[in-house]
């Protein structure tokens, strides 16, 4: 268009002039295709992909290694730059940063991106860290970043801050004749069993699915943990831990203390509680239920003390009334969960202050707290009282047991 008012012989060197140059041009691209290096690369050309990675967390030094891949054999050796870059992992913390040339020889398929990741027990939230390609030769990249996942969750060191109310371990006119104080590595299976699965529902519509794993129940520096998950398993959304003395452990009469952390959220549901032994003979309410503490994770501030009894389910009864801390929360610190047990007599506490009596003459028209009695610890997800979880309700939710004494 600029020459259309030139002399002829002007134009038609300037048009001579642009198809040369056209000509270069296409002759340098040429050349530049054809050196065997290829960044974007046309249908021919193997592109390149890599692998995320997930893996427990050891407590010594572990590998990740991240699996990179051709999506066909390539006639020349292939190399690709890697280099690793934090998320919520953090280098020379958790994993050792690396950086290099991966190659993958002619004719092969797949390599290997190896990155040490640190070891730690701690039981804390999932990381990630990540592994991005770049500058590749030979191929094209299918993409360009990994994702290495560490997982946390499954860590059995949980740190606790031990502050909150404590009991002493002897009374006047008392003698301790059994504790579990929680320490060691592992729970002590001459006290504890597991009830498993969500048995319709527990009578409650519980939502939870109970298992013995170690993802739910596990001790750590001197306390056991109880920990509530959202997850899908054996068709619940959610596992927990139900923990029993039932055949192992029971007891008639004394003073019980009990040292627990709560957890916090709507329709979570931790009780510490106990049935009676006779339960498989007369069933319940027969054998006598004794609630020493249940909360409403949605009310973190309130627990609740009751007694349940009755011939059978039809003539159920119940006396309980609830406590209320000043100020705070029970999911903040320790609090001791008691009670004083005597013949026709069982008291609540909690930290000392009584809240709760109840007397032979208050049971009608049998009275089974005079019997032995096992003890249930737990923390339920979801039922008829708490309501079902929303999304305000954070998980994991724990209960934190320090020491459990019974004194006669």
């Amino acid at each position: 268009m600029y020459y259309i008012n030139c002399a002829t012989t002007k134009l038609v060197m300037k048009l001579s002039n642009f198809y040369l140059t056209a000509i270069i041009i296409l002759s340098s691209c040429s050349k530049s295709g054809s050196s065997g290096t290829d960044t974007g690369g046309g249908s021919s050309t193997p592109s390149v992909t890599i692998s995320d990675v997930s893996q427990d967390r050891s407590t010594s030094s572990s590998t990740f290694h991240f699996s990179v891949s051709l999506s066909k054999a390539a006639s020349q050796a292939v190399t690709v730059h890697y280099a690793t870059a934090d998320g919520t992992a953090i280098k020379n913390t958790d994993y050792t940063p690396a950086t290099g040339t991966l190659t993958i020889a002619t004719g092969k398929l797949s390599g290997t991106i190896d990155v040490e990741v640190t070891g730690d027990s701690t039981r804390k939230d999932d990381q990630a860290f990540y592994v991005a390609l770049s500058d590749p030769q030979n191929c094209k990249l299918g993409n360009t970043k990994a994702t290495g996942t560490i997982i946390n969750a499954n860590g059995l060191y949980f740190p606790v801050d031990n502050t909150g109310y404590s009991t002493p371990d002897h009374y006047p006119g008392y003698t301790l004749t059994w504790s579990d104080e929680f320490n060691g590595n592992s729970i002590n299976t001459n006290n504890w069993g597991f009830e498993s699965g969500n048995n319709s529902g527990w009578g409650n519509h519980e939502l939870e699915y109970y298992t013995g794993r170690p993802e739910n129940a596990f001790v750590s520096g001197g306390n056991l943990i109880i920990e509530a998950r959202t997850e899908p398993y054996n068709g619940a959304g959610y596992t927990s831990a139900r923990m029993i003395t039932k055949t192992k452990q029971s007891f008639q009469f004394g003073r019980i203390d009990i040292r627990a952390k709560l957890p916090k959220g709507k329709g979570v549901w931790p009780a510490l509680w106990m049935l009676g032994d006779n339960i498989d003979a007369v069933s319940w309410p027969a054998c006598g239920e004794i609630d020493m503490m249940e909360e409403l994770g949605q009310q973190p501030n309130t627990v609740y003390g009751t007694l349940h009894w009755g011939l059978t389910s039809a003539s159920h009864q119940s006396k309980g009334t609830n406590y209320i801390l000043n100020s705070g929360s029970f999911d903040q610190q320790f609090h001791v969960y008691s009670m004083v047990w005597a013949q026709d007599t069982i008291k609540l506490l909690v930290d000392d202050h009584q809240y709760l009596t109840v007397n032979a003459q208050d049971v009608a028209p049998s009275y089974p707290f005079n019997n032995k009695f096992f003890f249930i610890f737990n923390v339920a997800v979801g039922g008829d009282w708490p309501g079902t979880p929303d999304g305000t309700t954070v998980f994991p939710q724990r209960m934190i047991v320090d020491y459990v004494r019974v004194f006669q």
